[in-house]
This record gives structure tokens, sequence and C-alpha cells, in this order.
């Protein structure tokens, strides 16, 4: 058994710091190292993307990294995107609601990562640029259709600065 490695991240803007075996996956060090159950484990093999999340700013499906990769990152979850205590939604995660892209739930953390992604590059996306932008992220519900109607709806709204977390 290889020995522990120390990880140092800053997680939702906390910073945090574990000593993990190397094989670990960031998505198991999210989900039972620091109990951050939001980030979902659908796969396992980085097809449904489930467990996207941001590192560095950029979506990543948490099941393809390993913890230690994440060492010295900035990663952001599920659990990171509303402003912390005013019990706002992101206008992404408000958008899910008013929109129906919820469905059950399941795949809807990782969608909203990887449309937070998305939106950053592309504030104005088509629908066709939302769905190619979503494409790695499936829905066992199929509800592909108001999941992209909440990601362009979200879009609108955080052109207008409508509840755009400071």
């Amino acid at each position: 058994m290889a020995e522990n490695v120390r990880v140092n991240v800053t997680v939702n803007g906390e910073s945090r710091s574990s000593d993990v075996e190397p094989r670990l996956l960031l998505v198991h060090y999210l989900r039972d190292t620091l109990g951050l159950t939001g980030t979902h484990i659908g796969c396992d093999t980085s097809n449904c993307g489930a467990c996207t999340v941001l590192l560095d700013g950029e979506s990543v499906k948490s099941c393809t990294v390993l913890a230690v990769q994440a060492d010295g990152a900035d990663v952001k979850t599920i659990e990171g995107m509303a402003p912390a205590g005013n019990g706002a939604l992101h206008p992404i995660q408000e958008a899910f609601w008013e929109h129906h892209g919820l469905q059950c739930g399941y795949c809807t953390p990782g969608m909203i990562m990887a449309a937070a992604d998305l939106l950053k590059r592309n504030p104005n996306p088509t629908e066709e640029e939302v769905r190619h932008g979503l494409e790695g992220n499936l829905c066992r519900c199929t509800g592909y259709h108001n999941i992209v109607k909440a990601v362009m709806a979200a879009a609108e709204s955080m052109r207008s600065g409508e509840g755009v977390p400071a």
C-alpha cells in the first residue's frame, strides 16, 4: 500500500488539507473525506457527468481526476454555487427550478456545474451551443428540453445581472 500524500485544496472558498491515498479519486475525496455529497457518482467511467465540478474554473468530471492532481487548486462543487448566508440560489439553480430542469435530480449538480462553465465561456449561447456544451452530461430521465430551457433562462438572467451572486 502506497503512503498517503498531503493534498491542499480550496473547496468552495475554504482551504482544506488532508492526507489521502495517491489513487483516491477527486469525487471520493469530496464525498467521503470532505462530506460534500452534492457531487454524485453516476457511472465511474466519465460517461454521465454526474460528478462534474469546477477545477480552477473549468468543468471536469471528478471521477477522472485524482485528488492529488487537485493539490493547490480551487474546486467548486454544487454546494458552493449559491451565495453563502442569504438562502438565495445561484441564477442557474433558480432557472433549473423555475423551468423544471430538475427531473429526478440525480444529474442536476453535474448539469449545473457544466452549465456554469459553459456560461462563463459563452454568456449568450444559442440552444445548439447549450446542447453541445452539456453533451458530456447524461439525464437518465431524458428531460433535456427543460434543462436546455433552464440554461438559456439562466444565461439571460445572468446577462441582465438578475440574481447574480456578488
